[in-house]
């Protein structure tokens, strides 16, 4: 469809993995194992961090973002990869691509800024832990997670903007979802603004972040190096190792992609790697930050208990659901506590203590 000099396309076909049909059903297959995983994963630290008031800290709010961000970031690209590899017709809408491209770009920018928003609140948790209940305190939590949030939706909704206002003169996307770079590809003419917004954007959101969590990074190591106990420092240094490994494959795949020359590299490997940060980051992240937490267990545990011990007296009295009113105040009253930024800290005699879920 032409208006002036804007063409506009109805729909769009993605190309994806079209190209190895036998690696279709394997990629089918690996890509909902991992999409079903981060779902459970994300939603139950969303859940948990609701229910039980011990985890009403900054980490585990900032944890919360990052589960709420991952489940929608995967939400909006994988159950379309997912139905195109076993369909013959890869298709997408118009409207579906553009809401697909805003909402990982959203979700990916604002993590990018989360990620280093949360770097530098375990830096004071672990190296400042005397001061950490006033620098983040409950309105500093809410503001950072904010920033997080408006910086990434406002950044993607300038690029989808300007994305989607491209002359097109093509409508075969050679990728998996509508991604912007394999979009822009398709333009009739290389526009230098076009340009110029993805090359300024990409180094604020991945460069500059990864800086800042890279140096809070250091000085965390920098003190764990001074625990005594030899223990304490091996289970310090294998947490520290883990984030850096899952963050690192975040950023340095993002990097690769959108810093990259345009000229440089295969569509083919742009692809893997989009999978890498797409797919599997998100369902990592959970069992890196969280679920290897003696806190997190314990409270899926407990969770786990009330539901259970609520679902058996509820068959035992054959609806009679008096008993599990308990249960119902239970979740009410951890429900009020869900923004209270409670810091886990302690001091003995005057010596300061370090106290970190992350590396518990």
């Amino acid at each position: 469809m032409q208006r002036g000099n804007l063409t506009i396309w109805s729909f769009f076909f993605l190309e994806g993995f079209s190209q190895y049909p036998e690696l279709e059903i394997v990629l089918f297959v690996l890509s909902l194992v991992m999409y079903l995983i981060t779902l459970v994963g994300n939603s139950t630290l969303i859940l948990i961090t609701v229910l039980d008031s011990r985890l009403q800290t900054p980490m585990y709010l900032f944890l919360g973002n990052l589960s709420f961000m991952d489940i929608c970031y995967t939400s909006a690209s994988i159950p379309t990869l997912l139905v195109n590899l076993l369909s013959s017709q890869k298709t997408i809408v118009f409207s579906g691509c553009a809401v697909q491209m805003y909402l990982s770009l959203a979700m990916g920018s604002t993590e990018c800024v989360l990620l280093a928003v949360m770097a530098y609140d375990r830096y004071v948790a672990i190296c400042n832990p005397l001061r950490y209940p006033i620098v983040m305190n409950r309105q500093v939590c809410v503001q950072m997670a904010t920033v997080s949030w408006v910086t990434g939706s406002l950044t993607a909704l300038l690029e989808t903007g300007l994305a989607l206002r491209t002359p097109l003169c093509r409508n075969l996307i050679d990728h998996f979802t509508c991604e912007i770079l394999a979009v822009l590809k398709l333009a009739c003419t290389s526009s230098l603004l076009m340009d110029t917004i993805v090359l300024v954007v990409s180094v604020l959101l991945l460069p500059i972040p990864m800086l800042f969590f890279c140096i809070s990074y250091i000085f965390i190591l920098s003190t764990i190096l001074r625990i005594s106990s030899a223990e304490g420092r091996n289970k310090a240094f294998s947490t520290c190792g883990a984030h850096l490994t899952v963050v690192s494959l975040y950023y340095g795949a993002a990097l690769s992609m959108y810093l990259k020359p345009s000229s440089s590299g295969s569509q083919e490997i742009d692809k893997i790697i989009s999978l890498l940060y797409g797919v599997l980051t998100p369902m990592l992240n959970p069992i890196i930050y969280s679920l290897r937490n003696k806190e997190v267990k314990d409270a899926v545990k407990k969770v786990l208990g009330k539901i259970s011990l609520c679902n058996f007296t509820v068959v035992i009295k054959r609806g009679t659901q008096n008993d599990c009113l308990w249960m119902v105040h239970w979740v009410q009253d951890r429900i009020s506590f869900m923004y209270h930024c409670v810091p886990v800290l302690s001091t003995r005699s005057g010596t300061r203590k370090t106290s970190s879920a992350y590396f518990l």
